[in-house]
């Protein structure tokens, strides 16, 4: 597969996570781990299709702050409001297994938000070269 052919896969697959997590947002019958997960499933695979697009090569992980480094390395600084998206990494090892302690809590709307936010930065930089 072809690296930009590779960037919109990965690209179209963050968007049915983040659509999931709209679906699902105020659903009561949902864990804020499920939540967290899919935020940060999305929040992976839009990171991975920028460094598909630009040809950076980048381990199997599911580390979100791994990622945001090679982007920094390759040049691809991240919105400031994006500096805390490795908050998600957690949801994709730790909380997929396992429950959130009672003193923890996701904000489900502002993960949500950062995702949205991470969306549009990514789409930004997959037609920066249109």
């Amino acid at each position: 597969m072809m690296q930009h052919e590779q960037a919109v896969l990965l690209f179209k697959k963050a968007c049915e996570d983040k659509a999931l997590v709209e679906e699902v947002l105020a659903s009561p019958n949902v864990s804020d781990e499920i939540v967290g997960f899919h935020c940060q499933q999305a929040a992976e695979k839009f990171l991975k299709a920028i460094l598909s697009e630009i040809g950076s090569h980048f381990q199997r992980t599911h580390n979100l702050r791994q990622l945001m480094d090679l982007l920094y390395d390759a040049g691809h600084r991240l919105p400031a409001d994006l500096a805390d998206l490795d908050t998600l990494t957690p949801f994709g090892t730790t909380f997929r297994y396992d429950v959130l302690s009672a003193a923890g809590s996701l904000d489900r709307r502002g993960a949500y938000e950062m995702v949205c936010r991470l969306k549009s930065w990514a789409e930004e930089e997959l037609h920066r070269n249109d």
